[in-house]
């Protein structure tokens, strides 16, 4: 029997994203808030202009 794998909850508090969290682009200046988390173990990336956006 093969089972799905369920979504695993980032136990780290300070890992992963927030509802919230602010991000912005270092080349455009486009920003972006989160309104819903995925709860991901690892930390996702927000992409824009072809780089991952930062943490404001």
């Amino acid at each position: 029997m093969i089972f799905g794998k369920k979504k695993q909850k980032s136990e780290k508090k300070g890992k992963g994203m927030k509802k919230g969290d602010k991000w912005v682009c270092g080349q455009c200046g486009l920003a972006v808030t989160v309104d819903e988390a995925c709860g991901c173990v690892d930390m996702c990336d927000i992409m824009c202009c072809g780089k991952a956006m930062k943490r404001r």
